[in-house]
């Protein structure tokens, strides 16, 4: 017996830090995504951005938010000593383990507002924000879901399996609240109402992010599993890694189809997007059997090809999508729970959104708001015109090209 609990813990261990690598993998893909679906001449902020973040993500989420997420503390905050005093013996796998795949999942939440406020804020209020986020607003909130509080029984009930909402939306919720004070870029819409497309650089790039990140989902909700040390756990992670797969399929060949139903032609940027709208719309419930993965699959990808322009009647500029992708399908799927697992209700699952959505865009909203009234969140327009590298990193990404 001693021995099957050495091995359990070592193959519980090897799932924690494999799936997080895939997941840190992920890092590289919103990075490639941004930069193709992004200009040039904002290429290399784009990628400083990318760096940052991650590693702002990693430090904050070690010495302050990992405690709120899982200390004991109150129902509204966890509190304790550095990574709440766990010890591997009491855990039953190495706490390092679980730190380096929960970390990873704070980055892609704050990924997730880069994209969407590319190509016109600054990169310091950027990452200051970056800060509160790992540090106080994602912990917060991941406290009342994997940390076990429910809010003092406010969300019981609620179910998330791997974060459609408590990692996805809250990535979308907080970059909601910082466009609607940053603004569109300029020249995106014209006085009467008109949507002037923006394209991206590079689409070979795009699609390689998106690639990126498929893959590295298969850790992200793959490693949600949290064990390995059974038949049962492998033949989840199983079931929910080919569930994943499904979903991602499944809708990106719906934003194909709708695509050329709706424009004639089979618009690529949407099919990027709707197989990443699968992705998110599988997350909160990956366990649940290839047809209803298919399911959430094809609806998250419809969502993401009528909320895209959508967006853009609110005035409200989305250079990547990500809004649609994992605010949207992220809600969508949180929901798709409710609906498709009877053991789960659907009004826990609208709470949880409801009671996660309004702390999350509250509390970035004002935080976005001092930033912008202390240091200003957006670039002068010189700045945006001439591009963001040069004035905010000194460099650009691709210095041999020659402007007209």
């Amino acid at each position: 017996m001693e021995n099957f609990a050495d091995v359990k813990y070592i193959l519980d261990g090897f799932l924690f830090l494999f799936a997080g690598i895939l997941v840190m993998w992920m890092a590289a893909g919103f990075a490639m995504l941004e930069a193709g679906l992004t200009r040039t001449k904002n290429n290399a902020t784009v990628l400083t951005k990318n760096m940052l973040l991650f590693a702002i993500s990693c430090v904050m989420f070690y010495f302050v938010g990992y405690n709120f997420m899982y200390g004991d503390g109150s129902a509204f905050i966890g509190s304790g000593a550095m990574l709440s005093g766990k010890t591997d013996e009491a855990m039953g796998y190495p706490v390092m383990a679980d730190f380096f795949f929960q970390v990873v999942f704070v980055a892609t939440a704050a990924s997730v507002i880069s994209g969407t406020i590319a190509e016109r804020m600054k990169l310091w209020p950027f990452l200051i924000f970056v800060v509160v986020l790992s540090g106080v607003i994602y912990p917060i909130q991941g406290h009342w879901t994997w940390g076990g509080s429910e809010l003092g029984g406010v969300i019981a009930g609620f179910s998330d399996f791997a974060g459609s909402t408590i990692v996805h939306s809250v990535g979308g919720w907080a970059a909601l609240a910082g466009v609607l004070i940053l603004g569109a870029r300029k020249g995106k819409y014209g006085k009467n109402g008109q949507v002037r497309p923006i394209p991206g650089s590079n689409l070979p790039l795009a699609t390689l992010g998106t690639f990126i990140l498929w893959m590295g989902w298969f850790g992200f909700n793959g490693g949600s599993q949290l064990a390995l040390g059974s038949k049962t756990d492998i033949n989840g992670i199983a079931m929910v890694i080919a569930d994943t797969n499904m979903a991602a399929c499944a809708g990106a060949i719906m934003a194909a189809l709708l695509t050329q139903l709706l424009y004639k032609k089979v618009d690529l940027t949407m099919v990027l997007n709707g197989a990443l709208a699968g992705l998110v719309s599988v997350t909160a419930g990956p366990d649940l059997g290839m047809i209803v993965s298919g399911i959430e699959g094809l609806v998250g990808g419809a969502l993401v090809v009528f909320a895209v322009p959508l967006w853009d009647k609110l005035r409200i500029d989305d250079p990547v999508g990500a809004l649609s992708v994992h605010l949207v399908a992220g809600i969508w799927g949180t929901l798709a729970v409710g609906i498709f697992n009877p053991e789960v209700a659907i009004f826990a699952q609208l709470k949880g959104i409801v009671v996660i959505g309004a702390f999350v865009f509250i509390s970035s909203f004002i935080v976005w708001k001092i930033l912008d009234m202390v240091v200003g969140l957006r670039v002068d327009e010189e700045t945006e015109i001439e591009g963001l590298d040069i004035h905010e990193t000194g460099l650009e990404a691709y210095p041999e090209f020659k402007r007209a």
